[in-house]
């Protein structure tokens, strides 16, 4: 099967330039493709990883792929999608971020079939003066303005750095093309413009038959028409310093029956058969939610590893069950991250004034109901002993207390 048939099953495609030719040149031969991420983040979030996602894609089948980190570019900002001028970064936290997605970069994508560069190194090296005389000649305003990008800012202004942002971009294809036997570039919807761009400035340089292709990706919606990858507590991100694998596993396992397989097709590197067979029991058997599951766990591995499922799965379970004992600290960590906390020392203590004392109980005489009743459990054991001493530096290394009170409210309490 032709690559681009994959994709489109996966409804992964947007819009292609010159279709017939690019089919026929994946048909002969490994062709080299790239996309490219700015260094406005030091991270990316699920957002950026759908383009990656069908880089990947083609990285798997045998082609060649390329990553350029827009240390270039990313050092005066694009103008996609804005509606303000982006606030410059400096240079030092530009550099600290194109470290950092360096290293995630290499994370997802391995060393076979990959190339990382950073634009930064050849743009860099062009002066004014060549940048007017051999690249600026060779672009219209009048055709710039009229790229989607840059005509929705035109009624509140763009300045002249954004304005040029997709001659640079257009410099970039150029250069992969010419150094890198790059034949296609590949993006977000939001991107043709510039895409495009980059596929007219080969042409002008090199002659009409210059292979260039350009593939986006469309723009993805969750079933009800919000923006897919925003969750209430803002981007769900690729660090696991910032979304934890915990919380990154139950972003899947938490999606909508109507957007779970469009998400399966998407982010994992299931069969046409497996996902067909997940569609189905989505169907008959929506209450076992095992498609999201399987999303949770391909996700999860593909972005952190298989030790990362097993540690999301087990605090899943443990929260579930309220079997909590079990847990690692750094499990603790991880699934109690958003959870209400409070800080306690390390001294032992009646348990119904530290109840008391931590703000999980309103008064003395509700913490020796709750605790008479068998509503309160710590660390796991239900306890109905009002004389009982809780020790903070007992278990989980001496950092934590997980208190549960009634069914499903849970504290954690930090051992300063």
């Amino acid at each position: 099967m032709n690559i681009l048939d994959e994709l489109a099953w996966r409804g992964a495609i947007n819009q292609v330039s010159d279709e017939e030719g690019l089919r026929k040149l994946l048909d002969k031969k490994s062709v080299g493709l790239y996309c490219g991420v700015d260094p406005t983040g030091d991270s990316l979030h699920i957002g950026h990883l759908i383009p990656f996602m069908m880089l990947k894609r083609f990285q798997e089948a045998g082609h060649r792929a390329h990553i350029i980190i827009g240390g270039g570019t990313g050092s005066i900002g694009d103008p996609s999608g804005k509606k303000s001028e982006r606030v410059l970064q400096t240079m030092e936290q530009v550099h600290h971020n194109e470290e950092a997605l360096t290293r995630q970069m290499k994370h997802l994508f391995g060393k076979d079939n990959i190339t990382i560069v950073n634009n930064r190194d050849w743009l860099s090296k062009i002066d004014l003066l060549g940048f007017l005389r051999d690249y600026g000649k060779l672009f219209n305003v009048n055709t710039m303005l009229n790229k989607e990008v840059v005509a929705s800012r035109l009624e509140v202004g763009i300045s002249f750095t954004e304005f040029t942002y997709q001659i640079l971009q257009s410099i970039d294809f150029h250069h992969l093309w010419k150094n890198n036997d790059v034949q296609l570039q590949i993006g977000g919807a939001d991107q043709w413009g510039n895409i495009t761009s980059g596929i007219d400035l080969i042409h002008k340089m090199e002659g009409s038959e210059a292979e260039a292709y350009a593939l986006t990706i469309p723009l993805m919606l969750k079933a009800d028409g919000t923006k897919f990858g925003k969750t209430a507590g803002g981007a769900v991100w690729l660090d696991p310093e910032k979304t934890t694998p915990y919380e990154f596993y139950q972003f899947w396992l938490n999606q909508d029956d109507r957007d779970v397989i469009k998400y399966l097709k998407y982010f994992t590197f299931l069969s046409q058969e497996e996902i067909a067979d997940l569609e189905e029991k989505v169907k008959t058997q929506p209450e076992k939610r095992e498609a999201q599951r399987r999303l949770a766990e391909e996700t999860v591995e593909f972005v952190h590893g298989k030790e990362a499922v097993k540690e999301a799965e087990h605090i899943s379970a443990a929260l579930f069950s309220g079997e909590v004992k079990d847990l690692t600290a750094s499990e603790i960590e991880q699934g109690f991250k958003n959870m209400p906390s409070v800080e306690v020392t390390a001294e032992p203590k009646n348990i119904v004034e530290w109840l008391v004392d931590t703000g999980i109980e309103s008064s003395k005489r509700q913490a020796r109901e709750d605790v008479t009743n068998g509503a309160i459990r710590i660390n796991g054991d239900r306890i109905q002993d009002l004389e009982f001493t809780i020790d903070p530096s007992a278990e989980f290394d001496g950092k934590f207390v997980i208190v549960r009170r009634g069914k499903k409210k849970y504290f954690l309490a930090r051992v300063k």
